[in-house]
């Protein structure tokens, strides 16, 4: 049997669930409004939570840092790939997170399978909410280390898991928002346990900073977490901050061990200089947006209220990720297509990115929406509900 006949019945199989992936065509830059296949559609599944993507500001930064620095970084971090502009983009997200050091990765993916093979090997225990992000479960899969999952949110679990023990290194993992659901890790009851158990709590906070927190610093700043509660913390350059990158932010000793022993970060190339001075650019514009967060906020209440009060099912969550869940695959996708005819994009996510039988809606918010979008938005969920597949 050759390869491609050992794949077409697994795509088939795909298929037939209702399960396969295709990509769309974007012909405009990330907003609000956003053209796909000649259409303009309102937006309602990007990540872009301060609508930054676009941002001249971050335009400008880029291109004036390409004019100095080029396109390519060349080479890794440890070889020559390191530049001014890395290296004062550390600084500022040390600051701005209440850290000691941080650290660039190249993709988040990176930093969290990076992050957990550094820091874990063989007889050392690796604990993972049974939600977390792909990113993560893979990390924890990767590892020498053993690898087990406690139910989501489950704190009487997760402790069960800790005294049970007899590791020699204990390390929990979680998501700060977790990216389907859109709800809050218990982070003040996971350091508790952390603490009493003699183990590290890693938070990757990918949907949570730049966009929660007075200040934007994320979900650690929500619950008000120090360094010594969470010492390893993740961030996604992605999402709220619009450009591209993820970091890790700890402690002068976690950095350094992370320089010294992080496979994905001293085996691959550094982020484009001209990526980073955006990210400067975007990390001041994130300092200041109070407003902005305050409007994407407005609108979560907005669009959970007018949910309810017609009937639509909401998960348990005050972010700008908001679940609409369907049930069944099938209906999931005609829900998404019948929106995209009354101009609304908003992602159908289906099994195995989210458990069996918990197809949904995955409408995120940003701040670029208005509140007219969002109540348009509700007006059209509840007649692509209504209408028979």
């Amino acid at each position: 049997m050759n390869l491609d006949q050992y794949l077409q019945p697994r795509l088939q199989e795909r298929r037939n669930q209702l399960r396969y992936r295709t990509r769309k065509l974007v012909e405009s830059p990330q907003a609000a409004l956003i053209n796909v296949g000649g259409r303009q559609l309102v937006n309602f599944c990007s990540n872009d939570y301060l609508g930054l993507a676009n941002n001249p500001a971050l335009i400008t930064a880029m291109k004036n840092a390409a004019d100095n620095y080029g396109v390519g970084s060349g080479a890794s971090h440890l070889v020559n790939g390191h530049s001014l502009e890395h290296h004062y983009l550390e600084e500022e997200l040390a600051e701005f997170t209440g850290r000691e050091r941080v650290l660039l990765f190249s993709t988040g993916y990176m930093a969290n399978m990076g992050v957990i093979n550094a820091l874990t090997g063989k007889g050392d225990l690796v604990l993972e909410d049974k939600l977390n992000h792909a990113s993560l479960i893979d990390g924890g899969l990767l590892t020498a280390a053993d690898m087990q999952r406690f139910k989501h949110s489950d704190m009487a679990h997760l402790e069960q898991r800790l005294k049970n023990s007899t590791h020699k290194h204990k390390l929990i993992v979680t998501d700060g928002v977790f990216s389907m659901d859109g709800d809050l890790a218990k982070l003040g009851a996971m350091a508790e346990l952390a603490d009493a158990n003699d183990s590290w709590l890693m938070v990757d906070d990918a949907h949570g900073i730049g966009c929660l927190g007075e200040k934007g610093a994320g979900t650690v700043d929500v619950f008000g977490m120090n360094q010594h509660q969470v010492p390893i913390l993740i961030g996604t350059l992605g999402k709220a901050f619009g450009t591209f990158g993820a970091f890790v932010a700890g402690s002068e000793t976690l950095i350094e061990s992370l320089i010294q022993f992080s496979r994905t970060y001293i085996y691959t190339t550094a982020l484009p200089p001209a990526v980073a001075a955006a990210t400067r650019a975007s990390l001041r514009l994130v300092r200041e947006a109070g407003q902005q967060r305050t409007h994407l906020m407005q609108l979560v209440a907005r669009f959970r209220e007018s949910c309810l009060n017609l009937g639509l099912e909401l998960m348990d969550s005050n972010t700008p990720i908001q679940p609409v869940m369907v049930g069944s695959d099938e209906r999931a996708l005609q829900m998404s297509q019948r929106l995209a005819q009354l101009g609304f994009w908003v992602s159908a996510i289906r099994p195995p990115t989210v458990p069996e039988g918990t197809a949904r809606l995955r409408v995120t918010l940003t701040a670029q929406h208005t509140l007219k979008q969002v109540d348009q938005l509700v007006a059209a969920l509840v007649s692509a509900k209504m209408e028979k597949g």
